[in-house]
């Protein structure tokens, strides 16, 4: 069966009945025609005064939260991702059970001594004026309210909070291994997120993060000789007082508020043209051939953010810093932390990748601790591409080393579907393979199940319609449906619901008559390219049947394969001599030893 692409005017059409702009408040519809879809809002006020010398600080915090859910809200939660650095918190159990841990953990944590243990401690919470009963269970405050949150109704909370910063281990900390001080990530006690599967107070034991949309007022007390950098527009100069300086921070539309400081920073600014001002925070005493990549640095992250502009849609804040810190490389909002003391191409590899969770990790915010291959995975996708567009040496398939890593998961025998939680995953390995190489190749291979050119606007527009709206994974393949007018079902379900693999064989080759098997239980189109014995060379496209449509092509389009018919034959024009399943290789197909036949 054909059916011709929809037209640019369909196409605008079924596009204009999708998703609409958020409101301001974080009420908002996907569909013009329902105003079923809502979504929480959360503003923070925070005062903040650091002690640098023993790593402790004191917080007020005030909080409006908007019940724009239909339901009733009896008790709320809050993050104290801190105490996860504490021996015996369920990360320093985790760590030390799991057969392969992540070894900037190990059994660290159960080592850490009281003055290097991590903490959120509450003094005191109120709901609009009034005390509330609450509890600290491992990361999570469990909070009973005082009154009840009806629908559409704004509660006030304040807080006094006080909290020790840990000893570097994984993502926050101070001190980390390359002299950074303070590394301020997941720091502040965080609204958990309420949404129409009910709360997410996941405890933090060790990943993917997920929050709550709103603005975020910040003022920072710490001494004067410190440059701090991170989420969040700096209100004028920082007032001085005894010795310290307070710095105001204002954060519009984000879900999170990270900073970092030290007092050897060296602060550089890249003010791009039409675009935001991009940040560089790095330490004045790395030595000469980093201090020169970090300069180096600065040029080449405008051309990655200019990639993504292109590529997936607009970034829509006015700065963005790069940061020297953490334990690694992690995304936070408008900032990154990443560890300086690399080689060029791991330093703007790195910052590559994380600069891309922008778009996929707070712009569209997926809830990366339940479907963590959507931020991680597309994350890999879209980087791998930004990465071989400033390549010199530019790959033919920038996403070969993805395939790899997935294909290797698929026939390890340890593969868990990626409807996995990112914390329940039996090995670390399996989690990586499966977030980041099986996520990338999900984008990657959607290109050739419906066309490149169709992927790419199925990327932008899903972009354009869901940001700042905390999508859930089937939303890419329906906005790739309305796109294309296929039937995709199949693809999302066999490929991130399952663990079925892709695997088609090549079963036998008779003069003109070519039998092709399908082994593997995951369907596909087909891709076929023969050599005939006369030299000459003709590609075939074969159908899926259940995908009620064929992808733009120039190959010779045949009679369609139904899946439960494990076999197909078909007669070429001529006698052939070879021929070869999928010659892109972008059909992550497990066992191409079978892809191949020739006539010896």
């Amino acid at each position: 069966m054909k059916h011709s692409i929809i037209s640019l005017f369909s196409l605008l059409i079924l596009v204009s009945c999708g998703a609409t702009e958020q409101p301001s408040k974080g009420v908002k519809t996907i569909n013009n025609s329902t105003n079923s879809y809502w979504q929480q809002h959360v503003d923070y006020a925070m005062e903040i005064d650091m002690d640098v010398n023993n790593y402790q600080y004191k917080g007020k915090q005030k909080l409006v939260y908007t019940n724009n859910s239909p339901d009733v809200i009896n008790r709320v939660y809050y993050h104290l991702f801190f105490n996860a650095f504490q021996p015996g918190s369920e990360m320093d159990v985790r760590s030390r059970t799991i057969s392969d841990p992540d070894p900037r953990v190990g059994d660290r944590i159960s080592k850490l001594q009281p003055n290097e243990i991590g903490y959120i401690k509450v003094n005191s919470l109120q709901q609009n004026g009034t005390s509330v009963s609450y509890e600290t269970v491992g990361t999570v405050l469990e909070v009973q309210l005082s009154q009840p949150i009806q629908p559409g109704e704004k509660v006030t909370f304040n807080m006094d909070f006080n909290a020790q910063v840990p000893v570097q281990i994984r993502r926050s900390g101070r001190n980390n291994k390359e002299g950074v001080a303070l590394s301020m990530s997941q720091w502040y006690p965080k609204l958990a997120e309420y949404d129409d599967e009910g709360w997410h107070a996941d405890p933090y034991i060790g990943r993917e993060f997920h929050g709550v949309w709103g603005d975020f007022d910040v003022k920072l007390t710490i001494d004067e000789d410190y440059i701090v950098g991170g989420t969040g527009y700096l209100q004028g100069e920082p007032i001085e007082k005894s010795g310290k300086k307070i710095h105001h921070f204002k954060a519009p539309k984000v879900h999170d508020f990270t900073w970092a400081a030290d007092p050897e920073y060296i602060h550089d600014t890249f003010q791009m043209p039409n675009g935001p001002t991009l940040n560089f925070y790095y330490k004045s005493t790395l030595e000469q051939v980093y201090l020169d990549n970090w300069k180096k640095l600065q040029a080449d992250t405008a051309l990655l953010m200019d990639f993504f502009n292109e590529h997936i849609g607009n970034y829509p804040y006015d700065q963005y810093s790069v940061i020297q810190g953490g334990d690694g490389g992690m995304e936070y909002a408008m900032s990154t932390l990443i560890t300086g003391k690399r080689s060029y191409g791991s330093l703007l590899g790195v910052t590559a990748h994380e600069l891309a969770h922008t778009w996929f990790q707070f712009l569209l915010a997926s809830n990366e601790s339940k479907h963590e291959w959507m931020d991680e995975g597309y994350t890999t996708y879209i980087s791998n591409l930004a990465m071989n567009s400033l390549s010199e040496d530019k790959k033919s398939n920038p996403l070969s080393g993805a395939y790899r890593g997935y294909i290797a998961l698929a026939n390890s025998g340890v593969e868990q579907p990626l409807t996995t939680h990112s914390d329940r995953y039996a090995f670390n390995r399996a989690y990586g393979a499966a977030a980041y190489s099986k996520g990338a190749v999900f984008l990657a291979q959607l290109g050739y199940v419906i066309g490149e050119e169709n992927r790419d606007k199925t990327i932008k527009t899903y972009f354009e319609n869901f940001k700042f709206k905390h999508p859930k994974p089937f939303d890419i393949i329906r906005t790739a449906e309305r796109i294309t007018d296929f039937e995709l079902d199949w693809y999302f379900i066999d490929f991130t619901q399952t663990t079925n693999t892709i695997d088609y064989k090549v079963s036998a080759v008779n003069g003109k008559s070519i039998t092709l098997e399908r082994i593997g239980l995951m369907p596909m189109p087909i891709d076929l390219s023969v050599t005939y014995t006369d030299g000459t060379t003709e590609d075939f496209y074969i159908p899926l049947q259940m995908m009620r449509g064929e992808k733009p092509t120039s190959a010779t389009i045949i009679n369609d394969w139904a899946w439960a018919i494990p076999t197909y034959s078909f007669d070429a024009k001529k006698v052939v001599k070879s021929v070869e399943i999928d010659s892109s290789q972008m059909m992550a197909d497990v066992d191409r030893t079978n892809n191949v036949f020739t006539i010896e």
